[in-house]
């Protein structure tokens, strides 16, 4: 899909300012990548209507503006998995009033939501992923028991079906791009999200002149990440080992950690200054894991750190191979113990560089065009 020149419509900010607009969103957490995209969007929106399934504690709705759906006061919003097959739904009795225009951010059914007559409502849907417990069980183990096949079957065939009136789809990688074309049979726009490498680069001296003497990894314990192959890099390259997260894999990864030749210290929900911190100060960040696109490692280059990650998903779009990172096509922790040994050959301020094209102001002209473009 070919998108018109970026400059021509800047001066029409805030959008769509004589449209009645809404924004949808899936379940509402109170730190995550998908909302910061949301939220994001609705910047440039802000008359639009924000409408969520359900927000999480500690999220505060009315300084959000957030509007629940029904789902909300009942007891499976402490379910996602039981929540799922009712979602189809609930995004079709949200509300019922009418919009000229409906922005949906979806990772598992919000595309479908249905706020007006087809002809006369122009649907346009940022995708995450399509629901990867529903599409892609042997990525996502939510949905990989064999119990599940027929639904699952089920949810398919109702998400192709109850999607069919979405006019406009916008990715969030190539990767997703690609899902949606084979999953759904239609094209989309790739927008990466948007990563605040301003901030991350702008760091205190004290924070950019440290020695950088360890690897990282960041993100949650789950296992998927493969925290556990970064313990055996960190092993294999003799260099102590920073995680930093949370999640139900940490009394493993401590256990791990124990028997290891070299220090690995864990930091348990770090605050975003600590952050910062950790990624000025370590050699590179590890990330040998296969994600639709990853912020994290964009953060990293932001503060002129390298990845070393699995050439697989993101990073293939996040990471210059050879310039700002190193890209593994294993499994195993010697082929990132090489990489380690090779990091001298990359220039921080090229590092950097890269990163700030995936600021969140590049984010905003991408995603203004295309909703002007899709809309006008």
């Amino acid at each position: 899909m070919t998108l018109p020149d970026r400059t021509a419509w800047l001066p029409r900010l805030p959008l769509l300012a004589d449209r009645s607009v809404a924004m949808v969103h899936e379940w509402f957490g109170a730190t995550g990548g998908s909302e910061a995209v949301f939220l994001a969007i609705a910047d440039l929106l802000p008359h639009a209507e924000r409408l969520v399934l359900w927000a999480d504690e500690g999220v505060q709705t009315d300084r959000l503006r957030l509007s629940q759906s029904w789902l909300a006061r009942t007891p499976l919003k402490q379910s996602k998995a039981l929540a799922l097959p009712a979602m189809p739904l609930v995004w079709r009795t949200l509300t019922n009033q009418k919009f000229d225009v409906v922005i949906s951010s979806s990772h598992a059914f919000a595309h479908t939501v249905k706020l007006g007559d087809p002809e006369q409502t122009r649907h346009l849907s940022y995708i995450h992923s399509p629901a990867r417990y529903v599409w892609s069980p042997d990525f996502d183990g939510r949905g990989s028991h064999p119990l599940l096949k027929v639904p699952r079957k089920v949810l398919q065939s109702a998400d192709i079906r109850l999607s069919r009136h979405v006019h406009a789809y916008a990715a969030n990688s190539r990767e997703v791009q690609g899902r949606i074309k084979r999953f759904w049979g239609r094209d989309a726009v790739v927008i990466n999200p948007p990563v605040d490498t301003y901030y991350f680069a702008d760091a205190p001296a004290a924070d950019r002149s440290q020695p950088r003497d360890y690897l990282l990894g960041i993100g949650r314990w789950i296992p998927y990440k493969n925290f556990d192959l970064m313990i055996e890099i960190a092993d294999a390259a003799g260099l102590p080992l920073v995680i930093a997260g949370s999640g139900p894999e940490e009394e493993r990864l401590r256990k791990l950690a124990a028997g290891a030749r070299v220090p690995i210290h864990f930091e348990v929900r770090p605050e975003r200054a600590r952050l910062r911190q950790l990624y000025w100060g370590a050699r590179a960040l590890l990330f040998p894991a296969h994600e639709d696109f990853g912020i994290i490692p964009v953060e990293a280059q932001a503060c002129g750190t390298p990845v070393l990650g699995l050439r697989r998903g993101g990073l293939l779009e996040t990471v210059v191979d050879g310039e700002t990172g190193f890209l593994v096509d294993s499994r195993e922790p010697g082929p990132y113990a090489a990489a380690v040994r090779r990091l001298g050959e990359l220039s921080p301020r090229r590092i950097q560089e890269h990163a700030a094209t995936f600021s969140a102001d590049q984010f905003a002209i991408q995603i203004a065009q295309w909703i002007d473009h899709a809309v006008r």
